[in-house]
């Protein structure tokens, strides 16, 4: 399996490609990671150094990828934070040559805007950009709560409500979704959950909540994780269930470390030998 992966990039510490690659390298997937900014470390640190790289500089290195023959072999196409719309631009233009080569080839949206406790964090334009047109172009999409919201233009603060959310961005384009961080009224206090949507049904699952500090990266690993659990079993109960119990592993080792980074390396078998699994329920 191959995968292309495109998102930013960080020297130190695990957002982006540097959350994403290492997971789906770990459960065998061969990943061609190509970067749309190369920073020393997240932003959220409040100084960083490095570089943005612009929408031409990312075509310019899948052009590269695409002149030794392998876009026909790529199995899916993986993207996160957008920082500009070019960067936008550059990767539907990815996705477009990946399915000319291979028509059986998926596109996986993270579609990165913000979350409920920052609110709106990437520049304007970019998430009417996402809703425009990253996700009808995607077959599967992974937003946070906050995304949901914010795309569907609806509140999902029940399980009813999210699900009537989730469908009407399905119906902008992407057959498979999968929503993370979620909270609604039937969600206890110590617990947070997952729900997938594909084909008119919906999955739930459920794990305890951690007591971790704010840690960034999570999105970008469970995306991966998910897109390679789905291109595995075709099933998106089955690949909820198989990233949800990796994800909770990650962020359990991270918390007991108290790590402001995530525990990728230290953490890693729980991506091929999850330490608990978490049931799923039809909802």
């Amino acid at each position: 399996m191959k995968v292309l992966s495109i998102q930013s990039h960080v020297a130190y510490g695990h957002v982006g490609n540097s959350s994403a690659v290492f997971p789906m390298q770990r459960l065998g997937v061969e990943v061609w990671p190509v970067h749309t900014v190369q920073f020393s470390n997240h932003t959220g640190y409040g100084q960083w150094r490095g570089r943005v790289f612009d929408g031409p500089a990312v075509e310019e290195v899948v052009q590269g990828v695409a002149e030794r023959g392998a876009l026909k072999e790529c199995n899916a196409v993986l993207s996160g934070y957008m920082g500009s719309a070019d960067i936008g631009t550059a990767i539907l233009r990815t996705v477009a040559a990946v399915r000319a080569a291979n028509r059986e080839a998926l596109y996986c949206c993270d579609p990165v805007i913000g979350d409920t406790y920052s609110g709106v964090y990437v520049r304007p334009g970019i998430a009417d950009f996402m809703r425009s047109q990253a996700v009808p172009a995607a077959d599967i999409l992974t937003p946070n709560q906050f995304e949901l919201d914010l795309i569907s233009d609806a509140p999902s603060d029940t399980l009813k409500a999210a699900k009537a959310a989730a469908a009407s961005v399905q119906a902008l384009g992407p057959r498979v979704l999968l929503v993370t961080s979620l909270v609604t009224a039937e969600t206890p206090p110590d617990a947070i959950d997952m729900m997938a949507a594909e084909g008119g049904s919906f999955w739930r699952v459920r794990t305890p909540r951690l007591d971790l500090k704010a840690v960034s990266g999570a999105g970008d690993a469970v995306a991966a994780l998910y897109l390679v659990h789905y291109l595995r079993t075709g099933s998106a109960a089955l690949a909820l269930g198989m990233a949800a119990a990796s994800i909770h592993g990650l962020l359990r080792r991270t918390a007991e470390a108290g790590s402001d980074e995530l525990l990728t390396v230290a953490a890693q078998e729980e991506f091929v030998a999850p330490s608990a699994a978490f049931p799923v329920e039809i909802v």
